[in-house]
């Protein structure tokens, strides 16, 4: 069966030695101490890997059950959720006013790699319900705060998102649940939603719906959706449970991962609903906390990567298949282990490379967020970096992911060794919050061209003066420095592309969103591993108790530059190649 252990050892030199948190004069990051962060990160590493863990497989084997209009979640997932609830994790970053503890958003995302790698479906409840209290804390009144919010970061209640619905997915302005005002100032809900993840549960005595709906008589389109709380019980006024509100779970759906999550088709007849924010604002009370869905997307296709890894390099180091074509390495045995031959290390070391630059990527982008509320600088490239952190950590996570089962090979196909369904999971991370080929058109159409293109210049710049600021050291230079500037010069040169060829045919540089997405991707991931080679050879040249980790971090990062950096030549190829190839076939002969 599958193992999982957090490498805190990794997240710590992101957060200490290459981001170095404790010293940025960011709110709550003076209480980032290495000592502290250590110890919380080794407190949710033993949860994830003696509680969250073991129930993993078991919940993906069992799913949930829809029994009587009740859901009942996998055996072993209320125990867990428990343990989880009491040491007061989903309300590590929650404000301290309605119970939470006040940490910073980056520490958050760290301990949320960590319980998602272990178990991602499990995860995702509190995951839900942390989204939506942002969404009330953001928008909603005194009131509102004072009865949702309190329950929410306990746990003792849980929270979904309701958006999707049969006829429409990304084009919510299709959208037909309806919202009609009612004398007291609420709002009686009907339409049916799908896909709702957390949807319902047995672990929780309320849940609280966060709901997408027209009143009618507004505009036409997104610019008249409303964003509703609509509770599963009706709230007293002394903050005691009332009476069933009229939303019911339809059906769970059948997919292909994260079976331990009750994702349900949700009818509302005529439910109470209150008003989030304002009317016909729905959209943006949504897009207010879209920043940080995403990213916690982003870091589920980083999660699965590194259990299914973890796996890899266990299964890689323990099979014995052939032997070393450069000479015996196991001689008393009958066979080599895998790890002797070059393509198993090709895939080992493409993952522990993606793996390790993502984290970095991820925890940057965190950090971004935790200092955007006050920092207009960091506001923009978080907007800017949001439709990659999402799109190309959840691609290149899943195809991590297959790669790790390809290291089993026939057994990675085989249920018995569990390494399907980190593959399974790892998919819907491609899909959910926005597709993939939505973050790439988001990208190219919205968010390189923003504010006249000043935030991706501003990423350039930041390169440039980071590569102007650690020259000196030639093998640095050739190792990290110039591949990192070749790969940005690529990337300038597919965005000069778009706005030439693009203002004459737009779907020039659309047909090319998505390599130029994948471009993005690989420099961030570039800039993350400079950053982390250069931090690398400052504490070997200052002197440490463990030097083969930091060789092993310059091993990695070349091995990036080299062999994954390159291909940014021929995302740039098929960016610049125009629309032609990709719309010249008439709809009609496919």
């Amino acid at each position: 069966m599958p193992v999982y252990n957090a490498p805190t050892k990794d997240m710590a030199f992101v957060l200490h030695e290459v981001l170095k948190t404790q010293d940025l004069s960011i709110e709550g990051y003076e209480d980032l101490s290495a000592d502290f962060t250590s110890q919380v990160l080794d407190e949710a590493g033993k949860l994830a890997r003696d509680v969250f863990q073991p129930v993993n497989a078991s919940g993906d084997q069992e799913g949930c059950t829809l029994e009587n209009g009740v859901i009942r979640t996998p055996a072993g997932f209320k125990e867990a959720f428990n343990k989880y609830r009491e040491g007061g994790w989903n309300g590590l970053d929650c404000d301290p006013e309605y119970g939470g503890q006040g940490m910073p958003y980056v520490l958050h995302t760290a301990i949320g790699e960590i319980f998602c790698a272990a178990n991602m479906a499990l995860t995702m409840y509190p995951g839900l319900t942390h989204g939506a209290y942002s969404a009330i804390h953001a928008h909603g009144t005194d009131a509102q705060k004072a009865t949702y919010l309190p329950k929410m970061v306990d746990l003792e209640w849980s929270g979904t998102m309701n958006l999707t619905e049969p006829h429409c997915g990304t084009d919510l302005g299709l959208m037909r649940t309806k919202a009609e005002p009612v004398s007291d100032g609420s709002y009686k809900i009907s339409g049916q939603k799908i896909f709702i993840s957390a949807g319902d549960n047995d672990m929780t005595d309320n849940v609280i719906h966060l709901v997408l709906a027209k009143i009618p008589g507004g505009p036409d389109g997104v610019k008249g959706i409303s964003l509703f709380i609509v509770p599963k019980f009706i709230v007293n006024d002394d903050g005691s449970l009332g009476a069933r509100n009229g939303v019911s779970v339809g059906n769970i759906e059948e997919k292909m991962g994260i079976h331990g999550n009750a994702t349900c088709v949700m009818n509302y007849d005529e439910a109470t609903g209150y008003l989030l924010g304002t009317e016909h604002k729905g959209m943006r009370a949504m897009f207010t906390m879209m920043n940080e869905a995403r990213l916690g997307v982003g870091m589920q296709g980083l999660a699965q990567a590194e259990a299914a890894y973890q796996n890899a390099v266990n299964y890689a180091k323990d099979r014995l298949q052939g032997r070393d074509v450069t000479g015996t390495k196991n001689p008393d045995g009958p066979a080599d282990p895998l790890t002797v031959h070059p393509d198993i290390r090709r895939m080992l070391m493409n993952q522990k490379s993606f793996i390790e630059g993502s984290r970095a990527f991820t925890l940057w982008g965190a950090m971004m967020i935790d200092s955007a509320h006050k920092d207009d600088a960091a506001e923009g490239l978080i907007s800017l970096l949001t439709p990659v952190l999402k799109g190309f950590n959840t691609d290149i996570g899943y195809d991590m992911t297959v790669q790790a089962q390809q290291v089993f090979g026939g057994h990675g196909y085989i249920e018995e060794h569990g390494m399907s369904q980190f593959t399974r999971d790892a998919r819907i991370a491609m899909i959910y919050e926005g597709a993939n080929g939505v973050q790439a058109l988001d990208l190219v159409g919205r968010k390189m061209p923003k504010d006249g293109g000043k935030h991706v210049m501003a990423f350039f710049d930041m390169i440039k003066t980071f590569a102007s600021e650690n020259k000196g050291d030639e093998t640095y230079e050739n190792d990290f420095l110039n591949p990192l500037k070749e790969a940005s010069k690529d990337l300038q040169s597919v965005m000069m592309y778009f706005m030439q060829a693009g203002m004459k045919n737009p779907n020039d540089a659309l047909a090319g969103s998505s390599d130029a997405l994948h471009m993005f991707g690989h420099v961030c991931l570039g800039l993350m591993w400079a950053q982390m080679a250069k931090a690398a050879n400052d504490a070997l040249a200052a002197g440490t108790d463990d030097p083969q980790f930091y060789e092993n971090k310059l091993i990695t990062g070349r091995y990036y530059m080299q062999r994954w950096l390159p291909t940014t030549k021929s995302h740039m190829a098929r960016a610049m190649s125009g629309s032609t190839n990709v719309m010249g076939l008439d709809a009609e002969a496919f």
